[in-house]
């Protein structure tokens, strides 16, 4: 509901409610209401349809754009600053009896608050708060320029004199000294009105405890099976007060449409409601043509056009139906301020249009039976026409059963009667989901059976699937059991659901596919980008990437506040309010585990996760690929983004929690005691993995050797490294010993080579010289030697043994040393053959003539006696 509205309404609730700030001219005496007939004509109120949900307000942004115009805002900043300077000055005296009045209207609504007992008391009072909350904001804004105003004069006077100076004149001190006082009036005055907005702020916080209390106050009760008589009864045997109440509220409506069709009015009517027919069939269709002309014919032949076209479906049904509900209202009231019930109903009726036209609009586009190409979910034909209908029989029903449980609500119907309309809505929504279920399982199988793959799906598909399937059953099962009202609220919460998950998925759909043409250098507009400022290719890319990224992020962030604070017939305005709150509000006070905070920490945990694991992917796999750095550097990116991401998902954890920062210096304590007793090791290696991970001695794909471990370096994590040998093992080092020992790093720098060096040791009677050409030879023809530096052949040891030369060579990188090796081996050997040159062969020692065992000898050399 617009904010005028809902002030409007909380001063024709609250009649009592003081004008607390000075006006220019008294205020009219309100007049008595006069019939129908009577009435003079009001204008139109502007923005009536003012209740299209968060995914309509996302899906219109993306086609028509959010932005207002420079022409249009300035004209809003020069009357908003008009108005500013023409404000009225006000005196403290005044101020000082608005704040009473305001103290005064913030315990009678908090009296009111007390002893509210249903959600309109509790809506009435929040309503009146708002009100009550701009009050005190007109105060502060007329507080501020008077303040403002005595501190400029206290500048021109200057600051007092210091000791020792001479002193001021009589009337400069006297002056002065008025106004600090009177500063410190306004000071005071401003601290009072300050605290008063936060105590309504806090009124708030209490208005959203009240209605979940009675939430669950209403799942709690069982009011009787939807199979027993006692449900039925409203049905086949009403309480004649519940038909008092109905008969009342549709005399209004009789007379508001015996008002439409007088004489001087008929014509009119007549016209409007045909012209709102007309729109919400053929309009509908028009809007279809001519959103379809202008996809096919202005965007690029690329995914982009799909998507849009998807959203143009949507669009079309939505705005026709909100164009036609606007014409309706005006043929009913033809510019007439409706009475209270009237113009609640009107609005509640025009939500429940909207949201129905929404839930039709995308089972059309998602559908997509006439244009299968252009269907965006991979849904196979038979599946697709299986489901067709579902999503308009959905809203109709809808629309029907709401509007049912609406005039329950304007007319103030027993209990017993809501209860009814409630169960009614559970029961068409369940069996309507249930069956499209059904249908879309029976088109799979008979694909199956036919020999024919249906489409394939997701695992998240399945599951949005089973989780759908339980919420039916878990409804019919409320309504046989008894629980009514918990059978709504899940039947609505499905809904609502599928509301989201649906816009969600064709917003992310036509992000992706909006950013990839407009930075793709195939068409004009990534041309334009890329002469423009001078980028290349893969800087475009890169934004592509990025920006879509950041996108679907948002996106994803929007639908879990819609799921989390929204629910059916949540308007955007409500969602708004609900992410100023989270974002602004003040509910970190005390540590203060309560179960509600607690299932909205799980939540935001959970949601959390999966968006980070979601953007570490995306910069794995997409984003930082396109900046050209070498997997090292890609991986200690995301090491670090992961390790930032998981600390804020704490933190915001604790805060959904209800945890202040100022009470976790316990838990600071207890870490500092664990520090120093059990848990240095762990800091001490988590600090050594921020320093590789900023300074990069190493990076993951390094060979490096430490402590007798050599091999390379596949993942480095917070608080140790794992290194991966040659024969596949992985050696868990941890991060302190790479930071406090001696650490080969073998593959550091782009120029590193690797040296393949083979020691032979020959026979004495071998020519050195030939040994050398052969070795010189082998390794200059072998592929990986390189030719700088030349392979060279060393001349090592001369021993009794043989000869001893070393040949060396050097290859492009350590991780081909070993192979290297292994191939100059094998043709070494077979030149040496070739040229009928032997390796040294080791000298053995051999003992004759060995006495027996037990009798003294001595060793002898071979050919010698032992001295007899």
């Amino acid at each position: 509901m617009p904010f005028s509205a809902r002030l409007a309404r909380a001063r024709a609730s609250l009649p009592s409610l003081p004008s607390l700030l000075p006006r220019t001219s008294p205020p009219a005496a309100p007049s008595a209401p006069r019939p129908a007939a009577s009435r003079p004509l009001a204008p139109l109120p502007a923005a009536r349809v003012r209740h299209l949900m968060l995914p309509l307000l996302l899906l219109s942004a993306v086609l028509l754009g959010t932005g207002m115009p420079a022409a249009q805002a300035q004209p809003l900043v020069a009357s908003a600053a008009s108005a500013a300077s023409a404000a009225p000055a006000i005196s403290y005296a005044d101020a000082i009896a608005s704040l009473k009045q305001l103290q005064a209207e913030q315990d009678r609504i908090k009296q009111q608050t007390s002893t509210a007992t249903s959600n309109t008391q509790i809506d009435t009072a929040d309503t009146a708060t708002e009100a009550l909350s701009g009050d005190v904001d007109k105060l502060i804004d007329a507080l501020k320029p008077q303040r403002a105003q005595i501190q400029a004069q206290l500048d021109v006077l200057g600051p007092p004199p210091a000791a020792g100076a001479p002193p001021e004149t009589p009337a400069v001190a006297r002056q002065r000294s008025d106004l600090d006082a009177r500063r410190d009036q306004f000071d005071a005055a401003l601290k009072q009105a300050v605290a008063q907005k936060d105590d309504l702020a806090n009124l708030d916080q209490q208005y959203a405890k009240l209605r979940r209390g009675l939430l669950r106050n209403q799942l709690a009760l069982r009011s009787g099976s939807l199979l027993g008589p006692s449900f039925w009864a409203p049905f086949h045997s009403p309480q004649q007060e519940d038909i008092d109440r109905l008969h009342k509220f549709f005399g209004q409506i009789a007379a508001q449409f015996s008002f439409a069709w007088e004489d001087g009015r008929r014509l009119g009517t007549v016209l409007l409601l045909g012209l709102a027919i007309a729109i919400w069939s053929g309009g509908r269709r028009l809007l279809e043509r001519g959103f379809a002309w202008f996809c096919l014919n202005r965007l690029p032949a690329t995914r982009l056009r799909r998507s849009a076209l998807a959203l143009s479906t949507a669009l079309a049904t939505v705005i026709s139906t909100g164009i036609a509900v606007q014409l309706l209202y005006l043929a009913v009231t033809r510019g007439e301020a409706l009475t209270p019930a009237l113009d609640d109903f009107a609005a509640k009726f025009s939500e429940l249009a909207m949201t129905c036209a929404l839930i039709a609009g995308l089972g059309r586009a998602l559908l997509c039976t006439r244009h299968p190409s252009w269907r965006l979910p991979a849904i196979a034909d038979p599946v697709a026409l299986a489901m067709r209908r579902f999503p308009t029989i959905l809203a109709a029903l809808l629309l029907v059963s709401g509007t049912l449980e609406q005039l329950n609500r304007i007319a103030d119907t027993s209990l017993q009667v809501t209860i009814f309309g409630r169960g009614l809505v559970a029961l068409v929504v369940a069996l309507t989901i249930g069956a499209t279920l059904l249908r879309a399982n029976r088109a799979r199988a008979e694909l199956a059976a036919a020999g024919e793959q249906p489409e394939a799906r997701s695992t998240l598909a399945g599951l949005i699937h089973a989780g759908v399937s339980l919420a039916v059953i878990a409804s019919l099962a409320a309504l046989l059991i008894g629980y009514i009202t918990v059978a709504r609220f899940i039947t609505y919460e499905l809904v609502w659901f599928e509301i989201v998950l649906c816009s969600f998925y064709m917003l992310t759909q036509i992000t992706r596919d909006a950013f990839a043409s407009l930075f793709s250098t195939q068409y004009r507009s990534g041309n334009t980008i890329k002469h423009l400022f001078g980028l290349d290719d893969s800087h475009l890319e890169q934004a592509s990437t990025l920006l879509s990224g950041v996108g679907v992020a948002v996106l994803v962030l929007l639908a879990a506040l819609s799921l989390l604070t929204g629910g059916f017939g949540t308007t955007p305005s409500d969602l708004f309010d609900s992410l100023l709150t989270m974002l602004g509000g003040t509910k970190l006070r005390s540590l203060n585990i309560v179960p509600d905070r607690i299932v909205n920490a799980v939540l935001a945990l959970a949601v959390g996760f999966w968006l980070l694991r979601s953007v570490r992917r995306w910069l794995d796999n997409e984003f930082l690929p396109t900046l050209g750095m070498d997997p090292g550097m890609r991986a200690s990116l995301v090491t670090l983004f992961s390790n930032l991401g998981y600390v804020l998902l704490v933190l915001m954890t604790l805060s959904l929690l209800g945890v202040q920062w100022s009470s976790l210096a316990w838990i600071v304590s207890a870490l500092s005691v664990g520090i120093g007793f059990g848990l240095q090791e762990i800091v001490k290696n988590f600090v050594s993995g921020l320093i590789l991970l900023t300074e990069r001695p190493v990076k993951v794909g390094d060979m490096v050797s430490i402590s007798g471990v050599e091999g390379d370096i596949r993942r480095i994590n917070v608080r140790a490294t794992e290194i991966q040998l040659s024969d596949r093992s992985t050696v868990i080092v941890p991060n302190s010993q790479l930071i406090s020992q001696n650490l080969r790093n073998v593959t550091m720098g782009n120029s590193t080579q690797g040296v393949a060096t083979l020691m032979l040791t020959f026979p004495l009677n071998t020519d050195p010289e030939q040994v050398r050409d052969l070795l010189l030879n082998a390794y200059q023809a072998h592929p990986a030697i390189l030719e700088k530096p030349a392979p060279s052949v060393t001349f090592s040891q001369l021993t009794p043994d043989g000869i001893t030369l070393s040949v060396t060579g050097y290859v492009s990188s350590p991780r081909i040393t070993a192979s290297t090796k292994s191939d100059l081996l094998f043709e070494i050997l077979k030149q040496l053959r070739a040229a009928s040159i032997t390796l040294a062969s080791p000298q053995m020692l051999m003992i004759q003539n060995a006495p027996e065992a037990g009798a003294a000898a001595l060793p002898a050399v071979t050919g010698t006696k032992p001295a007899g």
